[in-house]
This record gives structure tokens, C-alpha cells and sequence, in this order.
């Protein structure tokens, strides 16, 4: 498990195993790094100490052993994202995935069930299929057509942790199965960059979502990434509610409309215009006329953003691993100092919120 560790933060720092030798104080040999790597020897407390300060990673990283790997590993991400990005981004998920269980066998939580149960499908071949795949997963988790208040809230409450973490810039999010050490059951993980825009973050949600359920596509019509973006899509915007909402077969669609429907589903414009075309409220060469006039800046600039706090923006916040700590921190199985750590939060800041406002 080490070793394993001790790899991921040297590809995430872009170093070789020399170059990594050469930087460590104590000094240190690749040979020895070659080693550590391999599990054939670890090294002093000494050695320990001074790998985790060149790699900027904590000693926790390097020596919890309750995460064995990360799996199925799917990133929405940018094109030109490097390895050195990849690796940045599994640190930084494995560090906060360790927290979250520490909290979790702390407090003796019961594994969540599968909140799938047998509706994952190994691969898609068509466009259709995705839509019902999503509607399928509607209906089993009892949601009705409404507009899904807190994707965040919604992925929590079926027992698959949501992380929101420093990610690289070119990263949006994450989906990925993480495999547990000891025997115990795998888990899911969804992560989402603390940088994405609201809009853009309720999407990657649901993006990330759709690599737990669809694993791969066959076929000439699709590709994997074109079937996850559909599943968001009909996952956020069931295609019989929209219908209701927009009616169909309709010339055109006015800026002040897309605006309402982006606000009143929690999307982009350029995902809502999207979405109209797929159901059938306006033809696709209607998107086409959009996409190059008024809506050809979309991509880069969201019109009419939704603010911070704003809508269905106020309840798409991570809740759970927070609410844990505090509970943990009530119920006296830790101290303060370690709830300070776990929040990275300033220990005062804790202290105070435990005495309350009116402590003298």
C-alpha cells in the first residue's frame, strides 16, 4: 500500500524516482525509492518525513491503508489534461476519501447498499437506450419528473460520497469505484472540482452518475462521452416533463424562455438548447442557427449565471462528511484537534462553534 502511495505522489509532483532521490533530505537513492515503490523495503520514519514534505503530500496519505485503489476511473475533463494532472487529482481524492472513512468506522456506520441493484448495463448502442436508463434510475429512486432540488443531496442520501475537492484546473469532476482494504465491500465516490460553475457542477454530478450506471458503448452511433452527456441531460431534464414545460415541434425559442428553463432545471443554456433539440421542441437546425449567432459565446461565457446561493445553488454543497465530524465531535469520540483536521478548518474556529456564540 506504500509503495502504491509513494508512486501516485511522485507522479502527481512530475518527478522521477533520481530526481525525487536528489530533492528528499535525508538523503535517499532511486534505488531505495525503486524499492519503496516495488513494497521491498520501507523507509525510516526519518526518510518517511522528508518524502512527504518533497511531495507536498501528509504522512496520512502515505500510511492509511483503508483505500487499496481507485477503480473504473472515469474523469470529465479537458482534452489536453496531463498524467501529472491525473495523478494530482487521485491524490487528492484518495486523501479526502480516507478522511471520510476514518469518520465512518469512527461512528460504526453500516455499509449503504448498492443503490443501483442490478441497474448498471455493461454497455449502450444507442441514444434511446441512455434515455431509458436514466428514466429507469428516476423511477427506481422514487423521484417523479420535478427538477431534482440538490444533486449533491440526492447522491448522498443513496450512500455514494460526494467530494468536492481542489481538482486541477482542467478537471471537472470524477466518478470512480474505490476498492477497500480487508475484505470490505467496494463503495462509490462521485467528485466534482470546487471551481466548476453551478451549472456546469449539477451536470458533471449527473455525468459522473451516468459512468456508475453505463460502463462502456458498442456500436457506430455513440461514444461513451456522447452517452454520458445524454444521460445527464435526461437525468436533469426528464424528456415528458420538459415536453409540458415547452410544448413541441415549435419555429423557435426565445432568449428570455431558455433563460427561464436553464434557471428553473439548474443547466447551462448551451445544455438547455441542447436538451430542447433531443426532445423535440426545436429542430436541430434551429440549435445550429443559435450556436452560430447569439449563443456561438456560450461555451466560454455563461449567460445569466446562477450565483453562489442562488436557487437550487444554495442546497449544491457537499453535507454529509461535515455533519459526521460534528456528530462524531458530540458524541465525544475524538477530540477537536482531530475534527479541526478533518474539516481543515483553524482549531479556534471549532472551539468556538462548540461553545457557541454566548459563551462567556
Amino acid at each position: 500500500m506504500f509503495g502504491q502511495r509513494l508512486r501516485l505522489a511522485r507522479k502527481k509532483a512530475g518527478l522521477s524516482m533520481r530526481e525525487l532521490a536528489s530533492r528528499t533530505s535525508p538523503p535517499v537513492s532511486a534505488q531505495a525509492i525503486s524499492k519503496y515503490e516495488a513494497g521491498k523495503m520501507m523507509p525510516s520514519s526519518r526518510v518517511l518525513v522528508g518524502l512527504g514534505q518533497e511531495l507536498e503530500v501528509s504522512l496520512d496519505f502515505l500510511m492509511s491503508g483503508q483505500v487499496e485503489a481507485l477503480e473504473a476511473v472515469e474523469f470529465r475533463k479537458h482534452s489536453r489534461t496531463s498524467a501529472k494532472d491525473r495523478a494530482r487529482a487521485e491524490v487528492l481524492v484518495t486523501e479526502q476519501l480516507e478522511s471520510y472513512l476514518a469518520i465512518e468506522h469512527i461512528l460504526d456506520l453500516e455499509p449503504a447498499p448498492d443503490p443501483f441493484q442490478g441497474l448498471r448495463s455493461l454497455v449502450v448502442q444507442s441514444l434511446d437506450q441512455v434515455e431509458s436508463l436514466a428514466d429507469g434510475l428516476r423511477e427506481h429512486w422514487d423521484l417523479g419528473l420535478d427538477p431534482i432540488p440538490s444533486m449533491t443531496g440526492l447522491l448522498e442520501s443513496k450512500g455514494i460520497r460526494v467530494i468536492e475537492a481542489d481538482l486541477p484546473e482542467r478537471f471537472h469532476g470524477l466518478a470512480c469505484t474505490v476498492k477497500l482494504a480487508g475484505g470490505e465491500p467496494d463503495t462509490e465516490a462521485v467528485v466534482v472540482s470546487s471551481e466548476t460553475p453551478f451549472e456546469f457542477r449539477r451536470f458533471t454530478l449527473a455525468h459522473e452518475l451516468g459512468h456508475r450506471v453505463i460502463r462502456g458503448t458498442v456500436g457506430s452511433e455513440i461514444n461513451v462521452e456522447r452517452a454520458m452527456q445524454r444521460f445527464a441531460a435526461a437525468f436533469l431534464v426528464p424528456a415528458e416533463h420538459l415536453l409540458g414545460q415547452a410544448g413541441s415541434n415549435r419555429y423557435g425559442i426565445t432568449y428570455g424562455e431558455l433563460v427561464r428553463l436553464k434557471h428553473f432545471y439548474g443547466i447551462s443554456a448551451s445544455a438547455m438548447l441542447l436538451r430542447l433539440r433531443d426532445v423535440g421542441v426545436v429542430s436541430a437546425a434551429a440549435v445550429e442557427r443559435a450556436f452560430r449567432s447569439y449563443a456561438r459565446a456560450w461555451r466560454k461565457d455563461e449567460p445569466d449565471p446562477i450565483d453562489e446561493g442562488q436557487g437550487w445553488a444554495a442546497f449544491e454543497k457537499p453535507q454529509r462528511f461535515e455533519s459526521l465530524v460534528w456528530r462524531g465531535l458530540g458524541e465525544q469520540l475524538f477530540a477537536p484537534v482531530r475534527a479541526a483536521r478533518l474539516l481543515k478548518r483553524p482549531l479556534s474556529d471549532i472551539e468556538q462553534e462548540i461553545r457557541g456564540p454566548y459563551a462567556a
